[in-house]
């Protein structure tokens, strides 16, 4: 609601800078330039290619993540995702999204987005309790690397791990949900720091706030005409499967940088357009980031007064809080599809395939379990419930599951659980994420069955995750 009251404040602004064209389709830019004193030729201030590089380097680092034989090329594989996460002086290939027969991508290269850009350096470096080890979040990212490079195809059937959905989600908050609203969103809209009425830095066509939004905005992975898209659509050009949709200037290919959608948006469109209840995260958060930043062109290079501020901090919430539910709602989703998946798995355990595909669905929710905690919320008592209900690693067809690491890097598997009582923990992991996020869209709703599979299992499943 915020957003929507707020919308109506700046349309006249906006239109005021970049005229009706720009206008009938509520782009995210052009905006105009501000720096007082500027000199130079652009005429655009947006500007948020090391994101979407960011972006470039995780996609293709997930690719990567299952390339591997066993062993035999583990050296040459975690120099190679290592390349992609540490940065590197190279200029990277683009592994994934690449061009496709139907989708041809604009840039090959990551440079040709942006050079200089790297995964670790913008990676959550608090603790992360939700893995084994008592490590940093940037610590745990290079252990799955290590052990991806090492695993066969990025799987090991032991210990339940999916290495590339682990590192892909995990990253999905550790880096851009983070940075986001740890930082773009939150310290860097304080008065004193990057102020408005100075350029980023010295000759930049952007203010210091003009630039911090824009930089929040690009972790995000919305493409510059989102206004425009259906949630199908945006879900399709994430797929690379709609050219039309993605194609905003229609000269038949993709310009990575402003008409691609990456993993956040990504989510946010899966969410309203596959729940059991409408939800309109992708626009929300979209019009949130463009409203703002029409704001703060309002300012015409003038810091920015408290009045101002305080109404850029109003749009910075709503982003915030539905971004956390987008976050919440995949664990949400994927807490349903490992429910799901062992109803599989206990008619039979030795099914390879229905195993599999569980151990994909058990990385996804690991994954964005961790992601949820790298925000800058501190969860609290929710965060050591969802790491004791999703544990370490997924309770296997042997009845044990990861309970803990030791000094050399090798998994211990002391933990006890069966498949009904760890069913019984993914329906409370769905009940949290209502009670405490408010989630609506709640793809693969399995909360029904809780009263009656917790009657049925009696004090055992109660007891295991209190």
């Amino acid at each position: 609601m915020i957003a929507s009251t707020l919308k109506a404040t700046t349309c006249l602004v906006v239109a005021s800078f970049i005229g009706t064209a720009a206008m009938a389709s509520d782009a995210y830019g052009p905006f105009p330039v501000t720096v007082k004193g500027y000199s130079g030729d652009a005429e655009n201030s947006v500007s948020y290619s090391g994101q979407v590089a960011r972006h470039v380097l995780h996609d293709s680092l997930k690719k990567l993540a299952g390339k591997g034989d066993g062993g035999n090329n583990a050296a040459q594989l975690e120099a190679m995702l290592l390349a992609y996460f540490e940065g590197s002086d190279d200029d990277l290939e683009i592994i994934a999204p690449a061009s496709k027969d139907g989708f041809p991508v604009k840039q090959s290269t990551v440079n040709e987005i942006s050079s200089g850009k790297n995964i670790a350096g913008k990676f959550y470096s608090g603790a992360m309790l939700a893995w084994p080890g008592n490590k940093s979040g940037v610590e745990v990212a290079r252990e799955m690397i290590r052990h991806a490079a090492a695993a066969e195809q990025g799987y090991d059937a032991v210990n339940g791990y999916d290495w590339a959905q682990l590192i892909s989600k995990f990253t999905l908050g550790a880096m851009a949900y983070n940075q986001a609203v740890d930082n773009y969103l939150d310290e860097k809209l304080d008065a004193d720091t990057k102020p408005n009425d100075q350029p980023y830095s010295e000759g930049a066509a952007y203010t210091g706030k003009e630039h911090s939004w824009d930089e929040a905005f690009g972790y995000f992975g919305a493409p510059a005409h989102t206004a425009s898209l259906s949630p199908q659509q945006a879900y399709a050009i994430a797929k690379q499967t709609d050219l039309a949709a993605a194609d905003a200037n229609g000269d038949g290919v993709v310009d990575l940088k402003t008409e691609m959608v990456f993993g956040p948006a990504y989510y946010a469109a899966g969410a309203d357009k596959g729940g059991t209840k409408s939800t309109s995260y992708l626009q929300t958060i979209f019009a949130a980031f463009r409203d703002g930043r029409a704001l703060i062109a309002s300012a015409e290079g003038e810091a920015l007064t408290d009045a101002q501020r305080n109404e850029l901090k109003s749009y910075a919430e709503v982003i915030e809080s539905n971004w956390e539910k987008v976050i919440a709602e995949a664990v949400f989703k994927y807490a349903g599809s490992v429910y799901n998946d062992l109803e599989a798995l206990k008619s039979d355990a030795s099914d390879e395939k229905a195993l599999r595909a569980y151990v994909k669905h058990w990385g996804e929710l690991k994954g964005f379990s961790m992601a949820l905690q790298s925000g800058k919320n501190n969860l609290g008592a929710t965060a050591f419930d969802l790491n004791w209900l999703v544990g370490f690693g997924p309770a296997m067809p042997d009845g044990k599951m990861v309970s803990d690491i030791d000094a050399d890097g090798n998994f211990l598997r002391e933990r006890e659980m069966s498949f009904e009582d760890y069913q019984v923990n993914m329906l409370k992991v769905q009940k949290a994420m209502i009670d405490t996020f408010g989630i609506e869209s709640r793809a693969n709703d399995a909360t029904a069955g809780l009263a009656d599979l917790a009657e049925k299992l009696g004090t055992n499943a109660s007891a295991e995750s209190d």
